[in-house]
Order: C-alpha cells, then sequence, then structure tokens
C-alpha cells in the first residue's frame, strides 16, 4: 500500500472525522474510516488505527468506543468537552441576548455548532434562527466588552463617546459629543444588556453605561479611581437594586402585599430578605432599592396586592407618578 501525501498529519485528520462524524447515536466501521481517510490523501491500517484510538483517549481525553451491532463493529466517539444539551443552552443565550449582533450571534452559533458531530449539529438547526427580537446595532460591543476587561486586568481607565437615539433612529452623542473617562470596574448583563459598572471620577460614585452604545473606546496610560468604592461592593446587591439599570437615589422602602405574592419578592430580592406578617393575609419586607420612575411601574404593574408604604417622601413620588400617568391618558 502506498503512503498518502498527508501522511503526516493521519493522527490528526482521524481525531477529526471521529469527533464530526461520530457520537453516541452513530458510529463508524474500520473500512469507513479508512474510506474516510483516503478522502484527505491518508493511507492507514486497522493496526495503526486501534494504536491511534489508544493515543486518542489516553493522551487526549477523547474516548472512541467499541460497539458490535450485529455482525459489524462501530467505532464512536463518546464523551464530549461539551455535551448536545450544553451546546443547546449556549446557543438560546447568545439568541437571547440584546447586545450580540444578528451577524455576530450566526458567527458565534456557527463557531459553537463545531463543539459536536455533524448529526448533532443538524438537530441544533432546528433552534439556530435569529429571531424578530430586538438586537443591538452596533457590532462593536463585542470588541467593547474585551478592551473594558483589558482595562481591568490593567488596573487603567478608559475614554469613550458615550450615545443615545434620537427620533430620526439615528444613534448620537451625548453630553454635546464630549469624551467620558471613567475607571470600570466590573460587567454584568442585566435586563438583556451588558452594562459596564464604573466609577466616575467628576462625581465621585459608583455609575453604569450600556456597553452597546459606548463607542470609541481607548484605554488611558492612568491608573483607575475607585478603589474604595469597590472595597465592599456586591454586584448581585447592585443589579437587584437597580430597575432596569436606570439610576436612581439609593432608599430603604417598605413595601406592603398580599401573602400570595410572595414569590414575586423572593426572586426580585433573594431567599435572604426578612418578610414580616402584618395581619393573616397580608405580609411587608424593607428592601434598598433605587428610586426610579421604572421602580414606580414595576411596583404598579404587580397590581392591587401590592404597595409601598414608606418612607413618605416616596409614597408622595408615587403619588405623583401615578397622577402623571393618569392625566397622559386624559
Amino acid at each position: 500500500m502506498s503512503r498518502g501525501s498527508n501522511q503526516k498529519f493521519k493522527f490528526i485528520y482521524l481525531m477529526k472525522l471521529m469527533q464530526e462524524k461520530t457520537d453516541d447515536e452513530h458510529g463508524l466501521t474500520m473500512p469507513q474510516i479508512i474510506d474516510e481517510l483516503e478522502k484527505y490523501d491518508v493511507t492507514a491500517e486497522r493496526k495503526s488505527i486501534y494504536s491511534d484510538f489508544q493515543d486518542m483517549t489516553e493522551k487526549f481525553g477523547i474516548e472512541v468506543i467499541k460497539e458490535q451491532i450485529g455482525r459489524e463493529t462501530y467505532y464512536h466517539v463518546g464523551a464530549r468537552e461539551f455535551e448536545l444539551a450544553e451546546v443547546k443552552l449556549l446557543i438560546d443565550a447568545i439568541q437571547s441576548s440584546k447586545f450580540i449582533t444578528q451577524s455576530k450571534s450566526r458567527e458565534l452559533i456557527s463557531k459553537i455548532k463545531s463543539f459536536v458531530s455533524e448529526h448533532q449539529a443538524k438537530q441544533l438547526q432546528r433552534q439556530v434562527f435569529i429571531n424578530d427580537r430586538v438586537k443591538t446595532m452596533n457590532e462593536s460591543v463585542y470588541y467593547n466588552v474585551d478592551d473594558i476587561h483589558t482595562a481591568i486586568n490593567e488596573n487603567k481607565k478608559i475614554r469613550f463617546k458615550y450615545y443615545k437615539w434620537d427620533i430620526n433612529k439615528k444613534l448620537v452623542p451625548r453630553h454635546n459629543g464630549d469624551w467620558f473617562v471613567v475607571s470600570p470596574w466590573a460587567l454584568t448583563w442585566d435586563d438583556e444588556n451588558y452594562y459596564m459598572v464604573a466609577f466616575d471620577d467628576l462625581d465621585h460614585k459608583i455609575k453604569h453605561y450600556r456597553v452597546d452604545k459606548m463607542m470609541r473606546i481607548s484605554i488611558e496610560d492612568e491608573k483607575r479611581d475607585g478603589r474604595e468604592a469597590f472595597k465592599n461592593f456586591d454586584m448581585a446587591v447592585y443589579s437587584k437594586s437597580t430597575f432596569g439599570m436606570y439610576q436612581g437615589t439609593k432608599t430603604r422602602v417598605k413595601i406592603q402585599f398580599v401573602n400570595e405574592m410572595c414569590g414575586v419578592f423572593i426572586d426580585r430580592f433573594g431567599k435572604e430578605i426578612t418578610l414580616r406578617p402584618v395581619d393573616e393575609g397580608h405580609s411587608e419586607l424593607n428592601v434598598d432599592v433605587n428610586v426610579s420612575p421604572q421602580f414606580f411601574g414595576w411596583i404598579f404593574s404587580l397590581g392591587k396586592g401590592v404597595k409601598v408604604v414608606g418612607p413618605e417622601n416616596v409614597v408622595e413620588r408615587m403619588r405623583e407618578a401615578a397622577k402623571d400617568f393618569l392625566e397622559n391618558l386624559e
């Protein structure tokens, strides 16, 4: 048997075809494996392939399983680094993420499908749809995240332009196009958007910014500020208290509700909250929130069974918000 021109790549091509063409439901016989290798201009004998299978398992953790079906013996790759269900989960996360553009979603999904066999990839095809949900239009968001991570790791400030949509559906710069210079400390995914949490040097406080609205990011030479502010910073607490990631004045509010609504507050604020009985059918809790129109809207959406009872200045702001809303309906 003459040797193929790609003989030195035999092991690589064998590992490639076993990962791509076999799984728990699909195997290849030894003659089929030899035929597939010939397509790469690689010749092989059974004995050398058995030895390669052993090396694949022992040196690369890719287990090749032998299975007898009738008179035929089949070989297939067993457990993979990513199981099919895990790949489906990753694809669902990408498709549901507003901060990833349609083109980048397709690119990432195409790469992720390589984690499974070509047969399993066909099963994934049913969910590989970039649907009509809102996706970001800022293609640079993917690289913004990388720049922000780099600045955090290097303990550097960043400079960027911050944009918003105008009535003509165009992105226009905020603050008359002034540069924003902040100290980034964290990234978080909230309300289906990616946010950078940073220390604002001018206002001397923690703020957050939508990553897909940030453009022309550059990493500054200056070291970050805000270390003390972030010393005891808890991202989970920050996210739970900030509704829709809108800024507001952090205030401890008292909320009363019918007992059937307790799950709403546990889901939002966690099991650590303290629920105190008011009467047989009602309870209350005290919780820190960033008071904003978005917080009021959330409370209103819960219906008559929920109300904010303190402090009085927050209750009064809610009354005014409700009054303004009703006036808009007239």
